[in-house]
């Protein structure tokens, strides 16, 4: 397993993801609707909203998931951050980044990822919208551009541009 990479301007991102207040707050519609919409339409089991905090990943949003947050050093979303293209993982059990991973080889049982990564207002990737299944699986453009567009209303509601509930 290759743990999460730590991005150059960490402290900087940090900052702008503790600038947004919304670790550890409660769940919150606007962002339920964009992770239930995401399980829907890319027909997955599991998809969530991370954010990628110094030693976690804590899911603002989950579907699918009982556990509110994992470490970070063996998320998936860790890498995804990493750059701003959607990280996509076709089999995780195949991928040497992730196939002794303990989320591949115990429970969720992660076959596929994707995320895509999620910015702060300042720019700086702070988490991810991800989609996630037990099965290995690709994902055509069409899936591709869906999860681009969540993405982006994810980021316009992080940003605050959002009308709210």
């Amino acid at each position: 397993m290759k743990p999460a990479p730590i991005p150059a301007d960490e402290t900087d991102r940090l900052q702008a993801l503790r600038d947004l207040m919304l670790l550890d707050t409660s769940p919150e519609e606007r962002y339920d609707r964009l992770a239930r919409f995401a399980a829907e339409q890319l027909d997955v089991p599991i998809a969530l909203l991370t954010l990628v905090d110094g030693q976690r990943q804590w899911f603002k949003s989950r579907v699918g998931l009982d556990v509110a947050e994992t470490a970070r050093d063996i998320s998936f979303c860790g890498h995804a951050i990493m750059n701003s293209e959607i990280l996509v993982i076709e089999d995780a059990s195949s991928d040497a980044r992730f196939s002794d991973n303990p989320l591949v080889a115990g429970e969720p049982h992660i076959r596929f990822y994707a995320g895509a990564p999620l910015s702060a207002p300042s720019g700086h990737r702070i988490g991810t919208l991800c989609v996630v299944d037990t099965v290995p699986r690709k994902l055509g453009a069409i899936e591709l551009s869906i999860l681009d567009a969540l993405r982006c209303l994810a980021n316009e509601t992080l940003a605050g541009k959002e009308g709210g509930e």
